[in-house]
């Protein structure tokens, strides 16, 4: 059986500063992150469950920063770079626009509405991104049948993966929060049948601020 680990990465420096950090202006891990990146790996190093014959990081830094300190719990294996694992992409013209920047130039609209239609105005649709993800799944089956593989990804890749994984609509229906280092594991028991073994788990995040609050 395929087993795929997936963990949230840390709290951003995007985040906190309010911007849409995509993968040209993503500069990392907020000392908060680093902190819940490091909890992670102090729990899988007291406490393993699990090896991993792989471990992916999609392109974006604060993405591959988790990994690379989590990975420490495991005798720090190499992390290899799988872009299909990234972020929606908002494109170049918003890619490090402010939150409030981008409000007002091109307002707020929904995905729930229309996978096909624009969010970013140079981004990805919802449907070009969820194909990326769905892509880069299969491929990661195909290509390392029977293996156990961490993967430090981002929130819209899991929620998207648990919409594949549970064939529910691509939008609406439910919310899904997943929560900064959170893990979420999913078992391929025969072909195109998963199993979810657990969502959401943040454990190692006892005693940690929920977010960095800034004025």
């Amino acid at each position: 059986m395929t087993r795929l680990i997936y963990v949230r990465h840390g709290e951003s420096n995007s985040t906190v500063a309010r911007v849409i950090g995509g993968p040209r202006t993503c500069s990392g891990l907020s000392p908060l992150g680093v902190q819940q990146a490091q909890a992670l790996r102090d729990r899988w190093t007291i406490a393993p469950e699990f090896a991993p014959d792989l471990v992916i990081a999609s392109q974006f830094p604060r993405a591959r920063q988790t990994a690379e300190i989590v990975a420490e719990a495991f005798g720090r294996p190499e992390v290899v770079t799988d872009a299909g694992f990234g972020e929606h992409d908002p494109g170049e013209d918003c890619d490090g626009m402010t939150m409030a920047a981008f409000v007002e130039r091109w307002g707020t609209t929904s995905w729930e509405e229309d996978p096909f239609g624009v969010t970013f105005p140079g981004g990805e649709t919802l449907a070009e991104f969820h194909f990326r993800v769905g892509t880069a799944v299969r491929r990661l089956v195909d290509t390392h049948p029977e293996s156990t593989i961490l993967i430090a990804c981002h929130g819209g890749v899991i929620d998207t993966v648990l919409r594949q994984a549970l064939k529910t609509a691509p939008t609406g229906s439910f919310n899904i929060n997943t929560l900064n280092t959170s893990i979420t594991e999913l078992e391929l028991v025969r072909p195109n049948r998963w199993s979810l073994r657990r969502y959401g788990d943040t454990a190692h995040l006892h005693g940690l601020p929920a977010a960095t609050f800034v004025d």
